[in-house]
């Protein structure tokens, strides 16, 4: 019986156990991004949709707020499509622009002259901490003389805050 118990000891000590144990962790965002003013075609002329001010149109306005800084950057794609339009049979010329609008700390000015721009997206490197008001302008002309079809038109502008 001795023997017994004692090779059952020897045996039990020879396995090893084993657990998995998970560290987890959250990180809240330090970098948020809202809506301020949805941008409005206006339609100043038959093949033409515009967000300036002399066509009609609303610009939109895009806010960024920074809790630590320089950590992110601000990315804004301003259309060159429409998400949703009538049956269009002919080339959309898109063009766009992205620039600073008010600023919560004076030194975020320096933003605009620091932008880079490449296709329809521009890029601002957020270097302090506090809120940015972005503008936001679209204009989309229809073939050469063509009238765009009546309807409800809908394009997006993508607002992205891209970790460093």
């Amino acid at each position: 019986m001795k023997q017994i118990t004692a090779i059952i000891f020897l045996l039990s000590t020879g396995t090893a156990m084993a657990v998995d144990s998970p560290i987890v962790g959250q990180v809240q965002p330090k970098c948020s991004v809202y809506t301020e003013t949805q941008g409005v075609y206006g339609h100043p002329l038959p093949n033409k949709l515009s967000t300036e001010t002399a066509d009609g149109g609303v610009a939109a306005s895009i806010r960024y707020d920074i809790a630590q800084a320089d950590y992110y950057k601000a990315r804004i794609t301003h259309p060159n499509s429409f998400s949703s339009s009538p049956t269009l049979t002919d080339a959309i010329a898109w063009t766009g622009s992205s620039v600073v609008g008010q600023v919560s700390v004076a030194g975020m000015s320096a933003y605009e002259a620091a932008k880079v721009t490449y296709n329809n997206v521009t890029e601002f490197d957020m270097t302090l901490a506090g809120s940015t008001w972005f503008t936001v302008k679209s204009s989309a002309s229809y073939g050469y003389t063509k009238s765009l079809p009546a309807g409800n038109y809908t394009a997006i502008i993508k607002a992205e805050c891209i970790a460093k």
